[in-house]
């Protein structure tokens, strides 16, 4: 039997083996948002971007990058470094572990951070630094220290948005040179020792109670301002009050005595009389007002010569009432006096 097996075939065989080999070794798929650094006999060559590609195996292959990866559990971090033939263009988070940083008070505090990158240009990424991720974290955490040890304790708690931006300004430049952009910095926990919280709990407490003191006394001063000028503007009131009132007084005595005056007539005598009418009977009415401070009532000697003319206003033209009254009736008017006599 004549054997189909030949010398020939198992060359062609062997060519084929060989280049599917060839084939399948350079061919190489990248994914989206991925791209590799390909060198040819040692030096770069060209990068690969997402698609199908081809390599000449032996000849080019890719230039690995060096990246650190933080595992954690719990309150523990776990440092993992790989070679990566793929850079992952997209934004990368450091979440690298707590680190002691001293205040401008001298008071030691843990900070926890969180740092995203994104890495723009993968050949200086493999080529400008050895480790690209290790340098990263240093320079956080060197750029932390330098920060934070220019600020107050106090002011720290509240100016993290500054500490961030602070931190990602002065990093901005140092991470480009890698071809590393920084999007943002975040400081996540800040730690102090037992002692400074308690410390910081007594200040606490002691801000909100004088605070608190402070504002009652602000209370109470505006109470008071506002009684003040509510005093004030009552005095005000009450005495305007009084002073028309007076006027009002004044105006119908005046036109009380006028219509007496126009109804008896107006000689000087009959003038002295309606005076000492009129000065009677405020001696009277204020009589029953001394009398209520004692036992004993000292009354002016000139009001005895006031009662007396009264009595002779009596005598010879009667009350000056009377006398308003007869004239008002004289005159077809109606109604009662007016004025002071009226009152009186």
């Amino acid at each position: 039997m004549e054997s189909y097996i030949t010398p020939g075939l198992i060359i062609s065989l062997i060519v084929v083996i060989i280049g599917i080999f060839i084939i399948a070794k350079g061919l190489v798929i990248i994914r989206q948002s991925e791209v590799m650094v390909i060198e040819r006999l040692g030096s770069f060559n060209r990068g690969l971007e997402s698609g199908v590609n081809i390599i000449i195996p032996f000849i080019e292959r890719p230039r690995p990058i060096t990246m650190i990866r933080y595992l954690r559990a719990g309150s523990d971090y776990q440092a993992m470094m790989t070679d990566e033939t793929r850079i992952d263009r997209r934004e990368t988070v450091m979440d690298f572990p707590g680190q002691p940083v001293v205040t401008t008070d001298n008071v030691t505090v843990s900070i926890n951070g969180a740092l995203y990158y994104q890495i723009i240009d993968p050949r200086r990424a493999v080529y400008e630094v050895a480790n690209m991720s290790q340098a990263v974290e240093v320079l956080a955490k060197t750029t932390l220290r330098s920060v934070v040890g220019k600020m107050e304790l106090d002011k720290l708690f509240e100016s993290r948005a500054e500490v961030n931006n602070a931190i990602q300004a002065e990093m901005e430049e140092p991470a480009s040179k890698w071809g590393v952009k920084l999007t943002r910095v975040e400081v996540q926990d800040i730690s102090m020792p037992e002692e400074v919280e308690d410390a910081m709990r007594l200040q606490m407490a002691a801000e909100r109670k004088r605070r608190a003191t402070v504002t009652e006394a602000e209370g109470e001063k505006t109470a008071a301002i506002a009684k003040a000028q509510g005093q004030r503007e009552s005095a005000i009131l009450n005495a305007q009050g009084d002073k028309e009132s007076a006027i009002l007084r004044a105006q119908g005595e005046q036109e009380s005595i006028r219509l007496v005056l126009s109804a008896i007539g107006d000689s000087e005598d009959n003038k002295q009389t309606v005076i000492g009418y009129l000065l009677g009977q405020s001696y009277i009415k204020v009589l029953p007002n001394m009398a209520k401070d004692g036992e004993r009532v000292f009354v002016p000697y000139e009001s005895s010569a006031l009662l007396g003319s009264m009595g002779m206003f009596r005598e010879l033209a009667g009350s000056p009432d009377d006398v308003v009254r007869q004239s008002l009736q004289r005159d077809g008017l109606r109604g009662g006096l007016v004025g002071g006599a009226s009152n009186a």
